[in-house]
């Protein structure tokens, strides 16, 4: 049974009718291009934003105000931001919610995706809203937040305060064709899918969501060498090949280290388990559900392959994006 017209909302991800008035007419002076999944991409402050996250972006630079023990974790779309949030929150409050044999029934991760679990900064109301009160999603005195924020764009309270960065990248080529999939499925069902090359050619001028996609990653890569106590630059390929190092990695940087006992206990490992995408990707949850935005939860777990573009990428495509890493990187020592 088809459902007419008159009675079809789009989700808020496809909407742009449904900001405020000061965001509109803020959008109508920006640079705009055709959106992967959304009507269009606005450019502000030289990153590109759908119009439903913009106002998002608005609020969040002009309310939120960070606490020196909050915790950020931060991504450009696609390269392991789900994975970082489930084992982020698990390190964290592992206290309050112990990985035990029975935890199949306790733990917050068998009933939440991960990103319920830990908000995205610019997908939150900021006025009003209790989450951004201390401690108010956690039992943990360090408050966990994700965004995908350029780092020019973050409030200027979390530059300025000791709140810690934890950024993760992944390889250019991953994560074009993830980004491409994922926005695919965003997609209204009318428009049909983007093609592959048209993704490609937007992702190489830098119109994707949030991107350019070599400018995200340079400028945390820039302030985890200058302040590597505030930000912890990670790559997913790193993690995938040794997860349990970096489980330890991540505690010590949120100033909770694993204890002798712990250790012992195998709590690492457990918490490498719980959270592995094997894992996650056949709960329930994670297969049924939406989050507030209308994105399905299940458009969160494809696959997490390492090298996945192999299957997909031309030689001349990788040669061209091998030529984009090497000329937007140079200089750097930041190799992807």
């Amino acid at each position: 049974m088809s459902i007419s017209h008159q009675s079809y909302t789009p989700p808020k991800y496809l909407q742009e009718d449904e900001v405020s008035q000061e965001c509109k007419d803020l959008l109508s002076t920006l640079p705009k291009e055709k959106g992967w999944a959304e009507p269009h991409l606005y450019n502000y402050q030289g990153f590109w934003y759908p119009a439903w996250q913009f106002q998002g972006v608005l609020e969040c630079q002009k309310y939120f105000q960070a606490q020196d023990t909050d915790i950020l974790l931060i991504s450009s779309p696609k390269c392991g931001t789900t994975w970082l949030k489930a084992l982020a929150f698990t390190i964290i409050n592992r206290n309050s919610h112990a990985i035990t044999n029975d935890h199949e029934q306790k733990h917050p991760l068998f009933y939440n995706n991960p990103h319920k679990l830990v908000p995205h900064l610019e997908l939150e109301s900021h006025i009003n809203n209790p989450i951004f009160e201390p401690s108010s999603f956690s039992s943990s005195p360090s408050r966990l937040f994700a965004t995908h924020l350029p780092y020019i764009s973050l409030p200027k309270s979390a530059k300025a305060s000791s709140c810690k960065l934890v950024y993760i990248c992944r390889d250019t080529k991953d994560t074009l064709i993830s980004l491409w999939h994922f926005m695919n499925n965003l997609r209204s069902n009318h428009l049909g899918p983007n093609s592959l090359e048209e993704a490609f050619e937007m992702f190489c001028r830098g119109v994707s969501i949030f991107g350019p996609f070599w400018d995200h990653v340079l400028d945390y890569w820039k302030e985890s060498k200058e302040r590597p106590n505030k930000v912890l630059f990670l790559k997913y390929e790193e993690m995938r090949e040794d997860p349990n190092f970096h489980v330890k990695r991540l505690a010590e940087f949120f100033g909770v280290p694993f204890s002798l006992e712990e250790e012992g206990s195998r709590v690492v490992e457990k918490i490498t388990n719980l959270c592995s995408f094997e894992n996650l990707s056949k709960l329930v949850v994670n297969k049924d559900g939406k989050l507030p935005s209308g994105v399905e939860n299940k458009t969160f777990f494809r696959g997490g392959e390492v090298g996945d573009w192999k299957n997909y990428l031309s030689p001349e495509m990788v040669e061209q994006l091998n030529r984009l890493n090497e000329e937007k990187f140079r200089g750097s020592r930041l190799e992807l």
